[in-house]
């Protein structure tokens, strides 16, 4: 199985590069956080990789993990390459802040609103940080695991 994406990447960001692997051609990498502009703008601009497409980006809670609780992560898709690379970013529970990429994709809004609505991750710089499918008076984020599943939230009404 070839490894071009991780290795081009490799030899640009060695030093952020957590880990790697491949498997049944889906290429990943974790990275450190804080580098998510320079990265992500090298991935889209760099001939060798081309990848043009942000397919989808979303969190995972890993509440047992006592460091780095959340990680981001980001599907992409090189139109030119045909192929696909998973970025994993660990996000810290008490920083639980991470870099816009809406500057490098447009696509990413809506996706970065959902993250933060549903799991309580900000994005710093995001052009339009608020609530993208619950409304502004509801308390908390539901697909944090530590959510309370009976909490009863405040009732709305209609918004004429």
């Amino acid at each position: 199985m070839t490894t071009k994406f991780i290795d081009r990447v490799k030899s640009k960001f060695a030093s952020i590069v957590i880990d790697s692997h491949n498997f049944r051609g889906d290429q990943t990498l974790t990275v450190k956080k804080g580098s998510e502009i320079e990265l992500f703008t090298f991935l889209r601009d760099d001939p060798e990789l081309d990848f043009n497409f942000l397919m989808d980006l979303t969190a995972v809670d890993y509440m047992d993990r006592k460091d780095e609780r959340f990680e981001m992560v980001y599907h992409l898709f090189s139109l030119k390459h045909n192929g696909r690379l998973r970025i994993k970013i660990p996000v810290s529970e008490d920083d639980c802040t991470i870099n816009s990429i809406c500057p490098i994709w447009k696509t990413a809004n809506w996706y970065e609103r959902e993250v933060w609505d549903l799991y309580g991750i900000k994005f710093n710089d995001h052009p339009d940080m608020r609530r993208i499918l619950l409304y502004e008076e509801f308390k908390g984020h539901p697909l944090r695991k530590d959510y309370p599943i009976n909490k009863r939230q405040p009732l709305i009404g209609p918004l004429n």
